[in-house]
């Protein structure tokens, strides 16, 4: 399932040089993670509900071109990793106007239940374990870097 999401940059999330801040990236990665958890049927409060957390434990990226006020900007969140205990986000961010890529990058995440302790989402939650399953399966069967290993 190929998720998308637009989002138009606001001045106040540039910087003295015009372009938005790098900081701020990690807040389009988190926006778009919310929305494409929705959108696979996981959003945060049911996750919640079910005594699942997902902390970040690491946030890499590689900003590759910049962008400004007033464009708008493409996510393409997707599963890059997934083990049941822990996962990978992988992210595309492309500019919609010159479709260049912007930035890649990736957020590290566990599952813990409410006390932070970690889980094994295929033991305590399996249906939605099964979901991070099919959205790897599908990430490895696109990846051509994948096809030819």
């Amino acid at each position: 399932m190929s998720f998308k999401f637009e989002r138009k940059i606001n001045y106040y999330e540039t910087d003295k040089m015009g372009v938005v801040h790098h900081s701020n990236y990690i807040r389009f990665l988190e926006e778009a993670r919310c929305l494409w958890l929705e959108k696979i049927g996981m959003p945060f409060n049911v996750l919640e509900e079910n005594g699942i957390t997902i902390p970040v434990l690491g946030v890499n990226c590689e900003y590759k071109y910049h962008v400004t006020f007033g464009d708008t900007i493409v996510i393409k969140p997707y599963t890059k990793e997934y083990t049941g205990v822990r996962m990978t986000v992988g992210y595309e961010v492309i500019d919609k106007k010159t479709e260049k890529t912007v930035l890649i990058g990736e957020t590290k995440h566990c599952f813990t239940n409410k006390e932070l302790k970690p889980i094994n989402l295929k033991k305590v939650a399996p249906e939605f374990s099964n979901k991070f399953q099919s959205l790897l399966d599908e990430y490895l069967s696109n990846n051509e870097i994948c096809k030819s290993n």
